[in-house]
């Protein structure tokens, strides 16, 4: 509960306040749906911590009372991830208060950096990958489509809200690669293999036709009813195929990880890999070489003699 927490002077209620952060969320930052809702759940929690502690007025808030609220979360468990994101959101809900007059300074400007910690991710083996790409099925138009998502997604690695946001003109077969919609409405083109174009045509030849209702969006991958096709489903997909190959579970974003490593062991470049997965960061991109390097160690532990 947010309580009756006003903005000093203007009368703005807690849930007035809301309604403006998450506009500036979604319209000014341009944040992806799950991190608006994630957003608006930490800064409901904050201000019910604020009415908690006895303030009645935004203008009370400072550095010390966002500490004593990240205080609060981890003694409650939070993960690290978790913290660091809270503080992030902290910060960018006290400078959006700040320049609307609300607070007279920002005191984000003064919390510390929570890092989070970040482990490897779980990857296939190439045999694996192959092994799971290799699945026979009957070929009606549910396995046409689910192949095709197998192959796009380890062709590509991208993010299973970007393969659902695909359109069928996004597909360039005469160059074979794919434009994406990625974070932050940033556009991209993601090349692909012989592979992922034979399940892309014999999905959009003889599967998603017979799936096409009227008024069926132009997307690319379709669900059963005709719409285009949600996330859930995506994920049900991979972990079935990989459930079927009887190898580690994981869902599409397992598929990025691995795409992205099988490019590195392959020879690729560290700036050709963040450019194929959107990252805005290298340092995001170079948690793969750690993958890479993890898995060489593995195998000469496993090989060699004087290991």
């Amino acid at each position: 509960m947010t309580g009756d927490i006003v903005v000093h002077g203007s009368g703005e209620t807690a849930e007035a306040v809301l309604t403006l952060f998450e506009r500036h969320l979604r319209l000014e930052r341009d944040l992806s749906p799950h991190t608006v809702r994630a957003y608006i759940g930490d800064v409901t929690s904050l201000l019910g911590h604020l009415r908690a502690a006895g303030h009645e007025t935004l203008a009370t808030l400072d550095v010390t009372a966002l500490r004593e609220w990240l205080g609060d979360q981890h003694q409650a468990g939070r993960s690290r991830a978790t913290l660091a994101r809270r503080t992030a959101c902290a910060r960018v809900f006290t400078a959006f208060c700040h320049r609307r007059g609300w607070l007279a300074v920002d005191p984000g400007l003064l919390l510390g950096t929570a890092k989070s910690t970040r482990s490897l991710p779980a990857v296939l083996d190439q045999a694996e990958a192959e092994a799971v790409l290799a699945l026979d099925g009957p070929g009606d138009p549910k396995d046409l489509r689910d192949r095709a998502i197998m192959e796009v997604l380890y062709a590509t690695g991208v993010r299973v809200s970007e393969l659902c946001g695909l359109d069928v003109d996004d597909v360039d077969r005469e160059r074979t690669t794919l434009r994406v919609m990625g974070k932050g409405r940033k556009e991209r083109t993601v090349p692909f293999g012989l592979p992922a174009l034979h399940a892309l045509d014999a999905w959009c030849v003889r599967g998603r036709p017979l799936w096409i209702r009227e008024g069926t969006s132009p997307a690319l991958f379709l669900g059963v009813r005709g719409g285009r096709i949600d996330q859930g489903t995506v994920r049900r997909v991979v972990h079935a195929r990989l459930n079927r190959a009887e190898s580690t579970d994981m869902g599409p974003h397992g598929l990025r990880h691995t795409a992205a490593t099988h490019m590195l062991e392959g020879g690729a470049d560290l700036r050709s890999v963040q450019e194929m997965l959107g990252h805005a960061s290298l340092a995001t991109t170079q948690v793969y070489t750690h993958v890479s390097i993890e898995r060489l160690r593995t195998a000469y532990r496993q090989a060699h003699p004087r290991a």
